[in-house]
């Protein structure tokens, strides 16, 4: 079943909405190695509609970058709408999502995120007043239940459906949850069953050979890849390839990796500001691209020390000079 946006692709692998990551240049830098769809990282309705700059710039995207949503999230229908016109408005996004699943404690205290799952009744009205606000397709982004008592995924898609959602992405775990145990992939196979609207699936997803067992076991129209792409871009190239029945190339040797770290940091600075503070961000993504290399742990922690990114490139020439030819070992 084909999304309502984005390309006529069978399974198009999206790229998940994360705070503090999703920013746009690790967006394009996962777009350029396959992800097919992109989201910003989740905005305060309310902050949107009071137009706190800091907030209302996390919707920014660059023409490159399309087909992309901008996420939104909160508990005020009249906020939701004002926000998702104000969007629709200036940015034009292919479509908004409605963030229902984030289970952080400053959000669902004031039933934002996941938070709204313990009244389906307001995230009825939420999306009935997004939807009516924009011309653009609207979607939804949430959890199986908000704890083992509220389970009832089939339930809440109906229900989101119903309101008028053009497609629906479950992560299978409640918000009691939070990221620990498993994703129930069951009930993403059962939500698929019951709608009538696309489906994606979403939890778990580590690397290339999860993308394809979700699609087979499911039957979902698309892939969310979250936390699996952190360092690792790749996954959603790889994850191409065995949709199609090919190979997955061969993984990235350290220079290689090195290479898309130091390409990544030069669009965090010309995306960003060239500012120390946009280095002491960046510094995460400089230690996920280690993972899996010898001696990663200890090349982590001079990383995360860095004052520039001109420091990080000089860290990475010295660590390929030691280690030639060294093949990528289990995870450090």
């Amino acid at each position: 079943m084909r999304l309502p946006y984005g390309p006529a692709i069978d399974t198009p692998l999206i790229l998940a909405p994360m705070a503090g990551v999703s920013e746009a240049a690790f967006r394009q830098i996962c777009r350029a190695h396959g992800a097919d769809i992109l989201m910003t990282e989740f905005l305060s309705a309310e902050a949107i509609r009071r137009g706190v700059r800091k907030t209302i710039e996390g919707a920014e995207f660059e023409a490159r970058e399309r087909p992309i949503g901008v996420q939104i999230y909160g508990s005020d229908p009249g906020a939701m709408a004002r926000a998702a016109a104000i969007v629709t408005e200036a940015y034009e996004p292919d479509f908004i999502d409605i963030n229902f699943g984030c289970p952080v404690k400053k959000v669902v205290k004031r039933l934002g995120g996941s938070g709204c799952l313990q009244d389906l009744d307001l995230v009825e009205r939420n999306i009935r007043a997004v939807v009516g606000a924009t011309h653009v397709p609207v979607t939804v982004k949430t959890r199986s239940g908000w704890n083992d008592a509220t389970r009832r995924p089939v339930e809440i898609g109906l229900r989101m459906q119903e309101a008028g959602a053009r497609a629906f992405t479950l992560h299978a775990r409640t918000r009691s949850q939070m990221f620990s145990g498993s994703a129930d992939w069951d009930e993403i196979a059962q939500v698929v069953d019951a709608l009538e609207i696309p489906v994606i699936g979403n939890g778990d997803i580590r690397n290339a050979e999860d993308v394809r067992r979700m699609r087979d076991y499911t039957g979902c129209a698309g892939v969310m890849v979250g936390r699996g792409s952190f360092g690792n871009p790749w996954l959603f190239r790889d994850a191409r390839a065995l949709l199609r029945g090919s190979p997955a190339p061969a993984a990235p040797d350290a220079a290689e990796r090195f290479a898309v770290a130091m390409a990544h940091a030069v669009l965090a600075l010309r995306l960003q500001g060239d500012t120390r503070h946009t280095v002491v961000e960046f510094r995460k993504h400089l230690g996920w691209y280690t993972k899996g290399l010898h001696g990663a742990a200890a090349l982590r922690q001079r990383l995360f020390d860095v004052a520039s990114m001109g420091e990080a490139e000089a860290i990475f020439r010295g660590y390929l000079s030691a280690h030639a030819g060294a093949p990528v070992a289990a995870a450090a």
